[in-house]
């Protein structure tokens, strides 16, 4: 007799939680397979310190081979699930379909950026959700901060120095405080920047900052933030973004480059396409996570809408520890359906708030006790390290060293701007030219195809578009930095016959056979040229050609041919 197949979708702080404690419950006698567009779960409280340079990116990120290892990992973004036939339509990684059957399914999706029908934002603002945007933040305020240097235009200098974020929750406020740390630090390490102000804006409609925590937590934070310089400015908010700068909804235009967008999360568009009841776009499920008509489906974290036990009448928040518990219970009751054990409820019970505002400032109220200063910031590096499912040490060892050795600012231009766009389904994985396009939102509840997303048909002249061979991430030309040389040329290809030309085919150092280990890779492996009837998504054609002196990084702005990049 088969075993019962139990398939996840999405390996957030739910799904991780529900595959690590269904492997140990079911101890072989179920197939698990967890899909999820990344290998890894990323634990997101400590991505502000990733932005700001404290920790390396890996050190956030935890292997699910090699902490599920009895969990089949299936790398894919799901499109399209038929309830009726129990299966789960994915896009692989390379552009290619597949389908999962499943005994019963576990809809952990997440979330994605919440998207306001602001002017200009969808353009111009960059979100923090996933360990891109957070690569990308780090290396563009570096380089603002280089190129401010580098000018004598002291308004060009303040507008680069200028840094945006939008939105004071647990995200927003994090960044800030961080931030301001970093960019200060290069400022005041470097002689030539003397005069340097760095100034970190926080903005935000509530009337106060961490509007959904308790008023000391808030009232710690916001003395803080402004006793570090950041501009805190409550009952504000941006009404238009554009290539210069932000006009606030006082009145106000703040020149900047830099535009930070933590308003807050919205459920995975997946969620939606169920055509199931919602609530606000989450999936609406019982106290025990399962959906009313649907007994094989369960759902939990950010997705569902799981009854609030404590408040009746009201669904619990979106935030990291309630999905972290759900994904126990889920695990624990997606058991109990195949007769193993009993099911459970889902009720929590509030421990506390932390909120690491960089150095030795946090503010927190373990167990309703409130605590600010280096006391705050013990127990918030504590509960860190105790809720983290690996890579403690190394976090720890990254923490000691940052704080006896000043921090690596440099930009190493890995993600450039295009490639994390604030409007996508997939915030955890980067565009990246000659791949298969990513999801983007649609905007009505659905998550398209990978080959009718928006990527695949890029509009020009916008962030995803496609560059004009010679241009940063497009196909240089030939002979040009990065491109084909020319034959003949230091590096092209020499002629036949000639010291260093082509041996024949099959010879030692001849060209390797194409299905071989160092070869062309096939049209549809890693790495190889990717079918020509697969969408593309590459860079603006409005860029200036590769050069020296062109800073890595984020795409150059083409509106200001002297400078970098917005």
């Amino acid at each position: 007799m088969s075993r019962p197949r139990i398939v996840i979708v999405g390996a957030g702080f739910a799904g991780y939680r529900t595959a690590r404690t269904l492997s140990r419950l079911a101890r072989g006698r179920a197939e698990i397979v967890l899909l999820n567009p990344t290998d890894y779960f990323l634990y997101l409280p400590l991505l502000p310190q990733v932005a700001a340079g404290v920790l390396e990116p890996r050190r956030v990120t935890v292997s699910l081979s090699g902490t599920l290892p009895h969990v089949k990992l299936v790398l894919g973004e799901s499109d399209r699930i038929d309830l009726d036939a129990r299966q789960v339509h994915y896009t692989g990684p390379e552009g290619e379909g597949g389908t999962l059957g499943y005994d019963r399914l576990v809809l952990a999706a997440g979330s994605v950026n919440k998207l306001l029908p602001i002017p200009g934002v969808a353009e111009h603002a960059h979100g923090f959700r996933g360990l891109p945007e957070a690569l990308y933040l780090r290396d563009h305020v570096t380089r603002q901060v280089e190129l401010a240097a580098a000018t004598d235009d002291p308004e060009r200098c303040a507008a680069r120095c200028t840094f945006v974020v939008v939105g004071a929750g647990y995200t927003g406020t994090e960044v800030a405080a961080h931030g301001q740390l970093f960019t200060d630090a290069q400022v005041a390490r470097h002689p030539m920047r003397t005069g340097m102000r760095p100034r970190w804006m926080l903005l935000d409609i509530a009337d106060r900052v961490l509007p959904e925590l308790d008023e000391r937590l808030s009232r710690t934070a916001d003395t803080v933030l402004r006793e570090r310089g950041v501009d805190v400015r409550m009952g504000t908010s941006v009404k238009e973004a554009t290539h210069d700068g932000v006009l606030l909804t006082d009145g106000e235009f703040v020149d900047t480059r830099t535009l930070v967008w933590c308003v807050g999360v919205r459920p995975d568009p997946l969620a939606e396409s169920l055509g199931l009841p919602m609530e606000r776009g989450r999936l609406l499920v019982d106290p025990h996570l399962q959906v009313p008509g649907r007994p094989e489906v369960f759902a939990c974290g950010d997705a569902a809408a799981v009854p609030d036990l404590e408040k009746p009448g009201s669904y619990t928040p979106m935030t990291a520890q309630h999905a972290w518990r759900q994904g126990k219970v889920c695990a624990h009751n997606v058991a109990a359906s195949f007769g193993d054990g009993e099911r459970r409820a889902y009720r929590h019970k509030d421990m506390g708030f932390v909120v690491d505002l960089g150095g030795v400032k946090a503010a927190a109220n373990p167990l309703g006790v409130n605590l600010s200063g280096p006391a705050a910031g013990a127990v918030t590096r504590g509960y860190h390290l105790a809720a983290m499912p690996g890579n403690r040490v190394r976090v720890a060892a990254d923490w000691l060293l940052d704080a006896v050795l000043p921090r690596q600012a440099v930009q190493l231009g890995l993600v450039r701007s295009w490639s994390v766009p604030l409007d996508t389904a997939s915030p955890e994985l980067a565009r990246v030219p000659g791949e298969p396009g990513r999801g983007q939102s649609s905007g009505d509840g659905t998550r398209p195809p990978a080959a009718a997303r928006p990527g695949s048909e890029p509009v020009r002249n916008r962030a995803g578009g496609e560059p004009a061979k010679g241009q940063p991430g497009g196909e240089p030309a030939k002979g040009q930095p990065g491109g084909e040389p020319a034959k003949g040329q230091p590096g092209g290809e020499p002629a036949k016959g000639q010291p260093g030309g082509e041996p024949a085919k099959g010879q030692p150092s001849g060209e390797p056979a194409k299905s071989r280990p160092s070869g062309e890779p096939a049209k549809s492996r890693p790495s190889g040229e990717p079918a020509k009837d697969r969408p593309a998504v590459t860079p603006p054609p409005d860029q200036p050609p590769p050069g020296p002196d062109v800073a890595p990084g984020p795409v150059r702005r083409t509106d200001r041919p002297t400078e970098g990049d917005s």
